[in-house]
């Protein structure tokens, strides 16, 4: 009862005064209860693109944080026989790796780390690193590489020949080829309208149904003629559904390009690419004329 006789010790104005104070704190108390107890996030609806993206979106966050930590071990190596994989593991760029093996085509041999500089034009940094793995043979065999890209075709090497561009070729023109019917014609041709253009003919072995015989039979009838337009694709601006359908990549090549985008912002070149996982290595000269920076 003390507590009751205290509060009619005050007037009526005090005790109006205090009733709306109790009712201040009570609603404020009840206010805070639904907004610590009732979730109001409302979800925008998303693309199936954009959920995609952030169903990698913690990867990107996650790799992010941990520190790059790089190099595989090195071991002794002959530098007139190594392969583009070879070279690009131990750092050098495509650039390089394509002065070496111009050298190596020619006959001739690297015999000191001040030759493989002067060939490929490696940096000092590079070289004082692997100049301690360099292990010369007295006497390097002759290495007949395969090598063949876009520039080496121009018109003086097919002018004698009657064949037609693979860039012209209809259907009916593919037929005739022994082991080509309807069907891998127009699956050249799909492939062809995908890219803009055939910048190669060893771009026929990316159809792996065809028998060894058929591709050769194919590189005999057609060649690259004139200089092809192709389509180009920004890899900095493009989004994951573009790249996805370029055919020298699939959908997780796609995502680590958009991945590594994001970490380590605009790509620069072709040398960026060779580090994705799974990337190919073996197509990367084709690759390249198809892509911009």
């Amino acid at each position: 009862m003390k507590p009751l006789r205290f509060f009619y010790s005050f007037t009526k104005g005090q005790q109006k005064g205090i009733m709306t104070l109790l009712v201040i704190i009570i609603f404020f108390q009840i206010g805070y209860y639904i907004y610590a107890t009732v979730d109001f996030t409302f979800h925008a609806a998303k693309t199936q693109e954009e959920k995609e993206w952030l169903a990698f979106q913690g990867r990107i966050d996650s790799l992010k944080s941990i520190k790059k930590i790089a190099k595989d071990t090195i071991y002794p190596f002959n530098p007139n026989y190594i392969s583009d994989y070879k070279g690009y593991t131990l750092g050098l760029s495509v650039q390089e790796i394509d002065k070496l093996i111009a050298y190596r085509n020619t006959g001739r041999f690297i015999n000191t780390p001040q030759d493989f500089k002067a060939v490929t034009g490696v940096h000092d940094t590079l070289l004082d690193k692997l100049t301690p793995y360099f292990k010369f043979s007295s006497k390097p065999a002759f290495i007949k590489t395969n090598t063949t890209d876009y520039d080496s075709f121009n018109k003086s090497s097919v002018k004698e020949i009657k064949i037609k561009d693979i860039n012209d070729a209809l259907e009916e023109d593919l037929v005739k080829v022994y082991g080509i019917g309807p069907y891998y014609a127009k699956a050249i041709l799909r492939r062809r309208d995908v890219l803009g253009a055939f910048v190669i003919m060893d771009q026929m072995n990316d159809f792996q149904e065809l028998s060894d015989n058929v591709k050769a039979q194919l590189k005999k009838t057609f060649c690259i003629k004139e200089h092809p337009q192709v389509i180009k694709i920004n890899v900095n601006t493009a989004s994951l559904q573009q790249l996805s359908r370029f055919p020298y990549f699939n959908r997780d090549i796609a995502r680590s390009i958009i991945t590594k985008r994001s970490m380590d912002g605009k790509l620069k070149g072709i040398d960026d690419l060779l580090e994705i996982h799974g990337f190919s290595i073996d197509k990367v000269k084709i690759i390249a004329l198809y892509l911009e920076f």
